[in-house]
């Protein structure tokens, strides 16, 4: 099931060095998009920032004076309204470095994980509780899988 469109903008707003091209993004979100059995046309930007951009956000938005490796902005429109916009995710290249190593992940691999994870986000999906979050890891699993990349929660 190919997605009916998929219009992904992708701003690096960091150090391109180590970190994926446009074209893989779109991949991991289609993906995404595809395991969520999301049929609908869909608009969404990625940008990929540096620490202090993503401790700014975060601490804006979260209330944490910390850079967290990616935020999902749903798009939020007037009741009635129509539009394939999706919303905005942010990635922050140092975290997600940093926790590649700390887990002996491939950094390729955590950037697809967490680019899925934002666009299940985006999408709806949450892990307030224990009952959605085992429903939202399991998603991932699968979705990454499929990607041939390792569950991301094992061990």
């Amino acid at each position: 099931m190919a997605t009916p469109r998929l219009e992904v903008g992708v701003s690096y707003a960091a150090p391109r060095r180590g970190v994926p091209a446009s074209v893989s993004f779109r991949r991991w979100a289609e993906a995404a998009l595809h395991g969520a059995q999301h049929r609908k046309p869909v608009e969404l930007s990625i940008r990929i920032v540096g620490a202090r951009e993503g401790r700014v956000l975060n601490r804006q938005y979260r209330g944490k004076d910390c850079a967290t490796n990616v935020l999902s902005f749903p798009v939020e429109l007037p009741r009635g309204v129509v539009s394939p916009l999706l919303g905005d995710m942010v990635i922050c290249t140092p975290v997600v470095a940093r926790e590649a190593r700390e887990q002996h992940k491939a950094v390729r691999d955590h950037y697809a994980h967490l680019t899925v994870h934002g666009v299940l986000h985006l999408l709806g999906f949450d892990h307030q509780n224990e009952r959605d979050a085992t429903r939202m890891e399991a998603l991932e699993t699968r979705i990454l899988a499929g990607l041939d990349i390792a569950d991301p929660y094992a061990g």
